[in-house]
């Protein structure tokens, strides 16, 4: 294979990073072709066909199809290695490229001209595709430097208003681009057979089965419900937690146990192997809760717990360490409502992993200028080359999520988010108040750095606040703050699960990219 091909391919990409093979030698069949659905920052195809030892490829932004009325722009991108045609799993954030990719068409190829190296400097390739979406004649054509024309003839496989989107499912593994992006525990090797390519990152968790569910619903005002080997006594199920909100029904503890067991694949990803702090409403929200830190006498043996070393003698002894749908099952029956994890992990509990923003809006501040400052630090984060994604709070702020490499000490972290921060509030001082108490704020939003502190934490990723309706806490991708409709409560423990059922969870990438501080 000529090296040179993949010197830009390369060029690009740290592979001590991605999982995206790099490229040594495979040796190829000589026809093959592979389309590969792409969520990076911008959803796209990536149609290639091996010649001469690599990938020659195309970015499609709307995907090739079957309509022959239809022309669709390809944009001529760099040669990959015959090993990319097997790739399918995450690109790290931050990576070039970086989202789920899937395998969404394989297959093989026959060049339309005797000499396809010719027919490409010229502009035009004529070709056939024998896939299991794709099938018949299709032509390149070329309209400026990188920029081609993909089109399908009208022959036996043409298909009037065949649209790809329509088709989701990888032919490699069933999967949709969604369920790879959910799954942030298992990584890819394009480099491995496919019996040993899917690596386990870290321990994944199933939700509950339709018949544990068919079980909740089933059991009167208190039971026992069996969720995945594990017993739960649950109580005062149809006690009313939440009221309703734009005249839906009232949110009992039932659905809030389901709802935890439900989302805990996605959940505790931010929670296993940390300690808890939790803010229960056992009178549901419309009474005062109040927050709790000391695993309980009565807990279940199965659940797990840490006794803090560091502790004082009057500090609590004992957190819990929600690791499995059960244990968040079990919170929930025990109305701890609010879930906030530290973000240090027990086995190391002195360097925090995240280093977290909080843009905290005063009694004045609209959520136009929440998205201010969000967009503020989205700058900031792009300036600096640090990865970092938002999340809204579920009430009325945005938080900023920055994974770090745990080595900093929370002085160090609190110190280098004070620094940005500061800039941020700098450029908009009319909006930012640096006031320790409310009152002195005068209704302007303050940027809390101060949580960068042990045992001092933010509400967790995908857990309910205590308003009507039930809403939730939901991290989003950066574009997401342009969008028009997005509120900082639009997502309910209701409408959440259909939210990562279609787009995934936006912080996985996050869980597997531990960076250094850069300086500032």
């Amino acid at each position: 294979m000529n090296e040179g091909r993949l010197a830009t391919y390369r060029r690009m990409r740290d592979f001590e990073r991605t999982a995206e093979p790099r490229g040594d030698g495979t040796t190829g069949t000589g026809d093959r072709f592979v389309v590969q659905r792409h969520r990076a920052r911008r959803r796209h195809y990536d149609l290639r066909l091996e010649f001469d030892g690599a990938l020659l490829s195309w970015a499609v932004p709307k995907g090739p199809t079957l309509d022959p009325a239809v022309r669709r722009m390809a944009v001529q991108v760099e040669d990959h290695p015959l090993e990319y045609a097997d790739f399918e799993g995450t690109i790290p954030a931050g990576e070039y490229g970086g989202g789920d990719v899937i395998v969404w068409d394989r297959g093989t190829w026959t060049p339309g001209e005797d000499d396809t190296a010719a027919a490409l400097e010229a502009g035009t390739l004529h070709f056939e595709l024998r896939g299991e979406k794709l099938r018949g004649r299709f032509v390149l054509v070329r309209r400026g430097e990188k920029q081609w024309l993909l089109l399908h003839k009208r022959d036996e496989h043409a298909e009037d208003g065949w649209d790809p989107e329509q088709h989701p499912r990888s032919v490699k593994s069933g999967r949709t681009n969604e369920e790879v992006a959910a799954d942030p525990e298992a990584m890819w090797r394009g480099d491995l057979p496919a019996d040993q390519a899917e690596i386990r990152l870290r321990p994944s968790w199933e939700p509950p089965s339709d018949s544990e569910l068919a079980e909740l619903e089933g059991l009167k005002s208190k039971g026992t419900w069996n969720l995945q080997g594990h017993r739960i006594s649950l109580t005062n199920l149809d006690k009313v937690l939440f009221p309703g909100r734009d005249g839906e029904e009232p949110i009992t503890k039932r659905e809030l146990v389901a709802y935890h067991a439900r989302i805990a694949p996605v959940m505790l990803p931010y929670l296993a192997g940390r300690a808890l702090n939790s803010h229960r409403f056992p009178n549901g929200v419309d009474s005062p809760g109040f927050w709790h830190k000391q695993a309980p006498s009565h807990a279940p043996d199965w659940l797990s717990t840490w006794e803090y070393p560091g502790a004082d003698a009057d500090d609590v002894q004992r957190y819990i360490v929600p690791d499995s749908p059960a244990a968040l099952a079990w919170l929930a029956n025990y109305a701890a409502l609010e879930l906030h994890p530290w973000t240090s992990p027990t086995s190391d509990v002195e360097h925090p992993s995240w280093a977290l923003f909080d843009i905290d809006p005063g009694e004045r501040t609209s959520f136009d200028e929440v998205l201010t400052l969000a967009r503020l630090h989205r700058a900031a984060m792009d300036h600096l080359g640090v990865v970092a994604k938002p999340k809204v709070t579920g009430q009325r702020g945005i938080q900023i999520w920055v994974p770090i490499e745990p080595r900093y000490t929370y002085a160090e972290t609190r110190a280098w988010v004070e620094k940005v921060s500061r800039a941020v509030g700098n450029t908009v001082p009319e909006l930012v108040s640096w006031a320790w108490t409310k009152t002195e704020r005068h209704g302007l939003a303050r940027l809390d750095y101060t949580q960068n502190v042990l045992n001092k934490t933010l509400v967790a990723p995908y857990s309910a606040r205590p308003r009507p309706g039930a809403p939730v806490s939901v991290p989003l991708e950066w574009d997401e703050l342009d969008d028009p409709d997005l509120t900082p409560d639009r997502w309910t423990i209701r409408t959440v699960l259909d939210r990562v059922t279609t787009t995934g969870d936006p912080f996985a990438d996050l869980l597997n990219h531990p960076q250094p501080l850069p300086p500032i």
